[in-house]
């Protein structure tokens, strides 16, 4: 696919309108065309008159995860290039998104240059830095929760009953960012 070319579109599905506004903003200065949807519902209602060659989605919106879309984005274009967002990176949503045909996942804060990167199949590096410690137990902890959440298809009641903890404290520690590990 020629990612140079000034056709390709280019589908955002994020609920922060402004970063939404600003990456599409920073998108269309570069030739691309673009469309936002703010959910993974309005996506899909896109999804009839829009067929993107390239999307960012995040994944932890009001609704339905981003990560519910790439199976339908794919259906729509095959070749798609799709990079999952976020600001609650964890191995085990990153790993899903892959094996659902994701091309890449980015944490968030990132910038349009990361991002066009990201899509455009930057070359992995076989370099990357390895972490001298292990993580930490309240990381641990953050990617645990996560894969059981995974395997429970995002249904917080059967993950706190699988956790043996209340869906309120279940709920709490969700809403907290992950936590960042320390190089």
């Amino acid at each position: 696919m020629d990612t140079n070319s000034t056709a390709l579109r280019f589908l955002i599905v994020d609920d922060d309108e402004t970063f939404s506004r600003v990456l599409s903003r920073a998108i269309k200065r570069r030739g691309y065309e673009t469309a936002i949807a703010g959910s993974a519902e309005q996506a899909l209602t896109m999804l009839e008159t829009f067929r993107p060659d390239l999307a960012t989605l995040d994944l932890k919106m009001d609704g339905a995860s981003g990560i519910t879309l790439i199976p339908q984005l794919k259906t729509v274009n095959p070749d798609i290039r799709i990079l999952i967002l976020t600001g609650y990176a964890s191995i085990s949503t990153a790993v899903e998104a892959i094996k659902l045909g994701a091309t890449d996942y980015l944490a968030k804060p990132a910038d349009t240059d990361q991002i066009l990167a990201k899509l455009k199949g930057a070359a992995p590096d076989p370099d990357v830095e390895i972490a001298d410690k292990p993580m930490s137990v309240g990381r641990l902890e953050w990617e645990h929760i996560q894969k059981v959440l995974t395997e429970h298809e995002g249904n917080i009641s059967a993950t706190a009953r699988a956790l043996g903890m209340h869906r309120r404290t279940l709920q709490r520690k969700l809403q907290k960012r992950p936590v960042r590990e320390e190089h």
